[in-house]
């Protein structure tokens, strides 16, 4: 393993203003996070994802504060190199006090930084958690926790009043204290303008190539699962050999734009 510094917030800021793009996976256990962390890539997510690929249901909603401890815990175990990133689950931030408590359960834990999801309702958590000392990444367009509100896992912010809602809630979360920021399914060209406008690094998952890094689900990249596959989503394992081999190919692309292409991405409406 080729000796690498440790990937912190400042290290991350540097990377989007040298025009260096980041990369991310999910990873919810020891094993795939040391294979994810050797092969170079500069993020790991423990995601509330896994409560589609770990626990096989049909949204995030069931994944609960013990869930995301546990995980984070395993995958720290796996980490030295990535800035790790815990996710807080549903209705885990709904008020300031929950929000601090579920912040201190996942960074005892071994997260560097929270990620929670929303614009304007978590502006002033997002604040206050940033005094308390508490890195914040947020999360805009789809998101997945609201996903029955949302009815379904559709693009986000292609009507023109969304996509300036969108553009003023990722200013505002910058404000708040937010040091990193999550695109998740909306239109390439409204993500390129959020990425630019903005002096946090944006990272995107089915959000375009013009923006400062990407994410993908760990399985999602290895071909692993069943069932309908979004259209960002491509299996790095295949031909690769190996599952180092498929994350450090999935690094290049990435840092040389090779992905996500076009087709891998949501077009803005005319």
């Amino acid at each position: 393993m080729v000796d690498r510094p440790k990937v912190t917030l400042a290290s991350l800021a540097e990377m989007k203003e040298a025009g260096s793009r980041i990369t991310m996976l999910t990873a919810y256990d020891a094993s795939m996070a040391e294979v994810f962390d050797g092969a170079g890539i500069d993020c790991i997510l423990v995601g509330d994802s896994l409560g589609n690929v770990i626990q096989g249901r049909d949204s995030t909603i069931s994944v609960t504060v013990d869930h995301m401890v546990y995980h984070v815990e395993c995958v720290r175990r796996g980490t030295q190199r990535a800035m790790l990133i815990g996710d807080m689950p549903f209705l885990s931030y709904s008020s300031e006090s929950a929000a601090i408590e579920t912040s201190r359960a996942l960074m005892q834990a071994g997260a560097e930084i929270v990620k929670l999801e929303g614009g304007a309702p978590v502006i002033e958590i997002v604040r206050r958690l940033t005094e308390l000392g508490i890195p914040v990444c947020g999360h805009l367009g789809l998101t997945p926790q609201s996903v029955h509100q949302l009815s379904g896992y559709r693009v986000q912010a292609r009507a023109p009043e969304a996509r300036e809602r969108l553009l003023e809630e990722a200013g505002a979360l910058q404000e708040a204290g937010c040091a990193m920021l999550v695109l998740e399914c909306i239109p390439r060209r409204l993500a390129a303008e959020v990425a630019a406008n903005l002096r946090i690094p944006v990272v995107g998952i089915g959000a375009g190539a013009g923006v400062d890094g990407q994410v993908l689900v760990g399985y999602d990249a290895l071909g692993i699962g069943v069932g309908r596959k979004p259209r960002f989503v491509r299996d790095f394992l295949a031909g690769a050999g190996s599952v180092e081999a498929a994350v450090r190919d999935f690094i290049d692309a990435v840092r040389d734009g090779r992905f996500p292409s076009a087709e891998e991405s949501y077009a803005d409406p005319d």
